[in-house]
């Protein structure tokens, strides 16, 4: 079974503990707090999936980096996992609690790349047009692609909507080389 699978069943799991315990915004912040951790030190992440490494130590070193700092049910959480062996699915299972939590508070998460930074007014109505086509909540997170040359590129879950320049340009390549054959 692949990891995000068995993080899936974990975190379905973990997540209807934290509704049961009333403290879901909080479960949700300590994963995002773990995966901030996890990103900044690849270390902890591979002593987390290496199986060399005792389960004892795993729980000490997740005990003195989170002890105190995130939930009991968190941390308690962690060292279940690890004590089954299940340390290499933490990152796994904290991004499905991640995404549960979003559908559950009817949370999208959406990107658009353009050629130039937005402004603030641009984003408010990319994210107020994105809120009456689809509802609930929108984090709306920005890039710049100078390749783009003007338009944008807004990808909302699986699905993308290109109006660069440079997908134009594209096209009308495909176009004139279709017609010249």
């Amino acid at each position: 079974m692949s990891e995000v699978t068995i993080g899936i069943r974990y975190a379905k799991s973990l997540i209807e503990l934290a509704q049961e315990q009333n403290v879901v915004d909080v479960i949700k912040a300590d994963m995002d707090t773990f995966l901030q951790t996890l990103k900044a030190s690849s270390e902890l992440k591979a002593v987390l999936s290496n199986p060399i490494v005792p389960q004892l130590k795993k729980v000490q070193i997740l005990d003195a980096i989170f002890g105190g700092k995130v939930n009991s049910i968190t941390i308690s959480f962690f060292k279940l996992m690890v004590n089954k062996g299940r340390g290499e699915v933490l990152y796994a299972t904290a991004k499905e609690y991640i995404n549960l939590y979003n559908v559950a508070k009817h949370i999208t998460k959406a990107t658009v790349v353009s050629a130039t930074p937005l402004s603030a007014a641009n984003k408010q109505v990319i994210t107020d047009e994105l809120q009456k086509a689809i509802g609930g909540t929108i984090q709306l997170k920005t890039k710049v692609d100078a390749a783009l040359i003007g338009g944008f590129v807004l990808t909302v879950g699986d699905r993308q909507l290109d109006t660069s320049v440079q997908s134009a340009l594209n096209q009308l390549r495909k176009d004139f080389a279709a017609k010249a054959l």
